[in-house]
């Protein structure tokens, strides 16, 4: 009975403890539901756009649509940047099978280098398997077209058409145009998600300036992908919106008669319109096929271009920087009648010694021109008359008014990379030279010697200053923009001028100097007897290495020590619509070589005539006069016999 007692007891305690253990298991279960029930309704409710955006993006996927480029013409519409249908050789790994075995089986049917071999095996293993990879841009149309027979041969390879960029004119508007080239990981970070789209950027001339213009607006497609990311079916599009043509100042036949009138002799070139600011021609020469770097220069090419001395890619136009020579007199002499420190009719007198107030037993070397005013310090290109200017201006006062036409700073054309140039100075020479300042150094710099350094877009620009009456325009190249074939062009607009002086007057006495340059006793009137129309211009000489104490004829030089030969100047001197600078290496003297070249350039403008054929690159005949007045006079090595006279006054 007890023992019946006991299981009884027992058997409740353990129902007890059953139905403790099952409310408790009950509870857990039910909170784990809640629990599971709360975080359904945080993925479903709170969370739903979410998550339904992501499960949205794991199907869907946007691919970039690439627009057409915008188009480059010359001032009479003639394309200098086209876009041509061309073809790309593409191969799909997972179909088209071992890459080693497929570029055997394309022999003789795709001509493909070693470049384009190596290029392409690294591609094709870095790439996913179903990623399309190219084996060769720009395929010619024979090959295409036998390609295409031949299709069924390899499976996974595909013809694909695009656009590609082309320049019609090859080199003769390289540094102005500039180039495309394939996108890198650079401009790929810079242009962010968009830059999916592209598959060339501009990489230098305009091409690189006007790069945003140029390049449009990507379009997308929305596609639906499976779990593998492959494509199942294309959903819609956003097209893509084509880049901006532009259209410039550029004219291609003057472009081309400048280059022709350099013959074989190398430099650089600068035409502009005076009344507008407008850049007509523009040459660095040497120059290159642009071309070449649109898809990938070759290793051959890329190392002719590097090993060639005479740098080909340099832009000399934009980056180079010349001492000006004898061609800065003109605006010096400015300087000095816009100060009050001389008039028009001031002389001085050239006896063919300068020396500094005090200084004994060496001097600056120059021609006797006798009793010398402004205009003939100009026509005959005097160094006493700037010498002594010079020094009455003083380097600060001078510096000032060289900065006020336009040296030491950028034009600001629509060209990247323009140097700023250097105006001679206590702090320039001490930042460049580390050395101090002397009188001398300004007497030098008063003729375009010594530490000057000037673009021949600065100097295109001071001289058209001077034949529109003092005004000081931006030099561009681009005129007018469109958004597509068929909208109108529109201007772009562009900054009013800076004034280089206010005397009207003085302008006038600078160009009436300029004007005699080209006739009777000018330094250029060789060259320009029996033009059909009056110009005017200054001659220069930047000197390149000291020719010691005694006048060497530049004709003895290697051509790599010989000087730099300048000519500046406009026609119709009466009515100006051109203003050329032109710098021609090794070219000795301005009236030489540099000279020549600019009345060709007129001539083609002006009367529509053809450049003569090239000529050798060696010196032409040396004149009836040389011009040695351009070149820094050099130190005398005996005092004459009494100071030389230096007198400011009618």
């Amino acid at each position: 009975m007890i023992r019946r007692a006991r299981q009884i007891k027992d058997h409740a305690s353990e129902a007890a403890l059953f139905r403790r253990r099952a409310l408790a298991g009950f509870l857990l279960a039910l909170a784990g539901l809640g629990a599971l029930a709360g975080w359904y309704f945080r993925l479903q409710v709170l969370r739903h756009d979410e998550f339904a955006t992501r499960s949205e993006a794991n199907r869907l996927r946007l691919v970039p649509v690439a627009p057409a480029r915008g188009l480059i013409y010359d001032r009479k519409g003639r394309i200098l940047a086209d876009n041509v249908a061309a073809w790309r050789l593409e191969a799909v790994p997972e179909r088209a099978g071992d890459a080693a075995k497929l570029l055997a089986s394309l022999q003789g049917v795709v001509a493909l280098d070693d470049e384009q071999k190596a290029q392409f095996l690294r591609d094709y293993k870095a790439a996913r398997p179903f990623k399309p990879v190219t084996i060769k841009l720009r395929v010619p149309d024979e090959e295409a077209a036998r390609f295409a027979v031949d299709r069924w041969r390899f499976p996974g390879v595909e013809l694909v058409p695009y656009l590609g960029r082309v320049y019609p004119y090859g080199d003769l508007f390289a540094h102005v145009v500039g180039y495309v080239s394939r996108i890198d990981e650079k401009d790929l970070a810079a242009l962010g998600d968009a830059g999916g789209a592209y598959s060339h950027t501009g990489k230098t001339g305009l091409e690189r300036y006007y790069e945003a213009r140029l390049r449009g607006r990507p379009g997308f497609r929305r596609l639906e992908t499976n779990v593998a990311g492959r494509t199942v079916r294309a959903l819609d599009t956003l097209p893509a919106v084509p880049g901006t043509d532009l259209r410039l100042s550029i004219d291609a036949e003057l472009q081309q008669a400048m280059v022709d009138a350099f013959g074989q002799l190398e430099g650089s070139a600068v035409a502009m319109d005076p009344r507008s600011g407008e850049v007509l021609a523009m040459v660095s020469l040497p120059s290159f096929d642009a071309n070449l770097f649109v898809n990938g220069i070759s290793h051959a090419d890329f190392k002719a271009l590097n090993d060639n001395p005479s740098r080909p890619q340099f832009n000399r136009v934009v980056l180079g920087g010349v001492a000006p020579g004898s061609t800065i007199k003109p605006l010096t002499a400015l300087a000095g009648l816009d100060s009050g420190l001389r008039q028009p009719g001031d002389r001085v007198l050239s006896t063919g010694v300068f020396r500094l107030p005090g200084m004994r037993g060496r001097g600056w070397l120059d021609g006797v021109h006798g009793w010398t005013d402004a205009r003939k310090s100009i026509y005959e290109s005097v160094n006493t008359y700037y010498y002594q200017l010079a020094l009455d201006l003083g380097v600060q006062r001078y510096d000032e008014y060289m900065t006020k036409y336009g040296f030491g700073q950028k034009t600001g054309i629509d060209l990247a990379g323009e140097i700023e140039g250097i105006v001679p100075s206590p702090a320039s020479k001490m930042k460049y030279a580390k050395q101090r300042w002397y009188p001398g150094d300004l007497v030098n710099s008063s003729i375009g010697q010594g530490l000057w350094k000037v673009s021949p877009l600065q100097l295109v620009r001071g001289v058209a200053a001077i034949a529109d009456g003092g005004n000081l325009r931006r030099p561009h190249l681009a005129v007018a923009q469109r958004a597509g074939f068929d909208a109108p062009w529109g201007p772009l607009p562009q900054s009013p001028p800076a004034r280089i002086s206010d005397h009207p007057g003085n302008v006038k006495v600078i160009q009436e100097g300029m004007e005699m340059t080209t006739g009777g006793s000018g330094t250029a009137a060789r060259v320009f007897r029996g033009a059909p129309y009056r110009s005017a211009g200054k001659t220069g000489t930047a000197q390149v290495v000291n020719r010691g104490a005694t006048a060497v004829d530049p004709r003895s030089l290697p051509l790599w020590k010989r000087h730099r030969a300048l000519y500046i100047g406009y026609a119709p001197a009466e009515a100006p619509t051109i203003a050329v600078a032109v710098a021609v290496e090794g070219g000795g003297f301005g009236a030489d070589t540099a000279a020549p070249i600019v009345r060709k350039v007129f001539e083609a403008w002006l009367l529509g005539r053809k450049a003569a054929p090239p000529v050798s690159k060696e010196m032409p005949a040396a004149s009836a006069k040389p011009d040695f007045s351009d070149v820094r006079g050099t130190p005398a090595t005996a005092a004459p016999a009494a100071r030389a006279p230096v007198q400011v006054g009618p």
